[in-house]
Order: structure tokens, then C-alpha cells, then sequence
């Protein structure tokens, strides 16, 4: 598999993801002893956004891609079950703001970064993946 247009955008966009994710977290969040103050609403919002576009970029540009190299139906494979997970709790988060559901919403979106960020990223570093060979084979020369 090689970098074609299609993957850099994927990629850019999950890595970016990755990255502004915490952003957003902490801005609402601010700091647990501080008051109420230390929250960065605007900023949570924008991050949120932002983090929100980029997960679907993530999501939409992931169904164009397939590896005939692993086991797939149709050019999915497993991974590909993340599309919906990732769409489906997008909704969820949005509708739980909507319905005043702070909490839930809080969850969700805490949920999908971990899922669809940080584990989700780490089996993208598995030794058969592209950027698991860039990063063990080609930077690292492990592999």
C-alpha cells in the first residue's frame, strides 16, 4: 500500500484529530480544584468543532479506503467497523447536548476519543499497517 492522496487526507485528519482532541477535553473541563471559571467555552467549542470535522473527514475518507491484503468483505475489513462507530456516536453526543445532557455528552465524546483515537491508533501502528511500516521499518529501521 502506498501514500496516495486519499491516505495522506486520512491520515492528516486522524492525526490531527489525535492531537486536538485533549484540547477540547481540557477546555471544558478546565482544572478539577479551580472554579467554574477555568473553563474555556469558547475554545472547547471551537476545538469541538474542529475535533468533530475531523473525525468525520476520518470516518468518510476510511471508506474509500482497502488493503487486499488483509481479510476483507468487499474491500472492508475489520477496522472499517469504526465508520459507524465513530458516525453513530457523533449522533449520539449531539443529540445528548441538544436534550441538555451535559454528562452524556461529556461521555460520549471522552468514549469516542479513546476508541476511535488512542486505540484505534495504536493498531495503526501494527507492523503490517502503512503507518506502522513508516514508523518501525522506514524511521525506526526495526522492521
Amino acid at each position: 500500500m502506498s501514500l496516495t492522496p486519499l491516505i495522506a487526507v486520512h491520515m492528516t485528519a486522524a492525526i490531527a484529530a489525535l492531537v486536538i482532541g485533549p484540547v477540547a477535553l481540557w477546555a471544558r473541563r478546565g482544572h478539577a480544584r479551580r472554579q467554574p471559571r477555568s473553563q474555556r467555552p469558547r475554545l472547547h467549542r471551537a476545538a469541538g468543532y474542529a475535533w468533530v470535522t475531523l473525525m468525520l473527514i476520518t470516518a468518510l475518507s476510511a471508506i474509500f479506503i482497502s488493503n487486499p491484503a488483509v481479510p476483507n468483505i468487499a474491500g472492508f475489513s475489520a477496522i472499517h467497523l469504526l465508520i459507524p462507530v465513530v458516525l453513530g456516536s457523533l449522533f449520539i453526543a449531539f443529540r445528548q447536548l441538544l436534550r441538555g445532557n451535559v454528562a452524556g455528552h461529556r461521555k460520549s465524546m471522552l468514549s469516542l476519543y479513546i476508541s476511535a483515537c488512542l486505540i484505534a491508533g495504536l493498531f495503526t501502528l501494527a507492523p503490517g499497517r502503512f503507518l506502522g511500516h513508516l514508523v518501525w521499518g522506514q524511521w525506526l529501521g526495526l522492521v
